[in-house]
């Protein structure tokens, strides 16, 4: 098995520690500068190119003063190879992205294919109502609901899995009990009347 193989798992568990909060540092971090993006973006309507020429001027900064501060106090170069991406994490981060579309591709393939009607009424009523919701806000204020609601609703399905599971199952037998319903008093008494209309015009 290659070293990317390998190391590739690495990217998911992080993304899952992050969205569990299993690493609380980097939660808060990606947390707090969703946070500011979002309000300085749709609240304090400043310009994305505008925002990002204030970090990179922040950045370009803290280096600067980072680095005439290391060589005045220990008159040496600071090292800053930790900064650079090497082209495996590049062929890593692309690689994961790719798989990421084969996975919801794949998923809604077998959503479409999948017999099971509860499944399917249940994929179209949520896409509908993100779809509803999506008219009522803009992209960028979809993204941060999304990153919110992405690094709460994990915590809190984990915590109460239990519980989810049973009312999940209780709702599905309460679906297929009303599909059978629909069944019994609806699709059978039209197929008893369209077989009495035929039975009228064979007479």
């Amino acid at each position: 098995m290659s070293t990317s193989s390998k190391s590739s798992p690495v990217s998911y568990d992080t993304v899952r520690d992050v969205f569990l909060w299993r690493r609380k540092k980097l939660s808060l971090l990606v947390l707090l500068v969703s946070t500011a993006t979002w309000v300085s973006l749709d609240v304090y309507q400043f310009n994305l190119i505008t925002v990002a020429s204030w970090a990179a001027m922040f950045a370009v900064t803290s280096l600067f003063l980072y680095g005439n501060i290391a060589r005045f106090l220990r008159k040496e170069e600071p090292d800053l190879s930790g900064l650079e991406i090497s082209e495996q994490t590049a062929i890593e981060a692309a690689r994961s992205v790719r798989q990421s579309i084969e996975e919801g591709v794949r998923w809604m393939c077998h959503v479409s294919a999948e017999r099971e009607l509860f499944l399917f009424a249940r994929v179209v009523a949520a896409l509908w109502l993100l779809s509803y919701v999506g008219s009522f806000w803009d992209s960028l204020s979809l993204l941060y609901i999304d990153i919110v609601v992405g690094m709460t609703v994990p915590v809190i399905y984990v915590k109460n899995e239990d519980k989810i599971k049973r009312y999940e199952e209780w709702m599905r037998m309460q679906a297929r009990r009303l599909c059978d319903m629909v069944d019994e008093k609806v699709v059978k008494r039209m197929k008893n009347r369209v077989l009495k209309v035929k039975e009228k015009r064979v007479d």
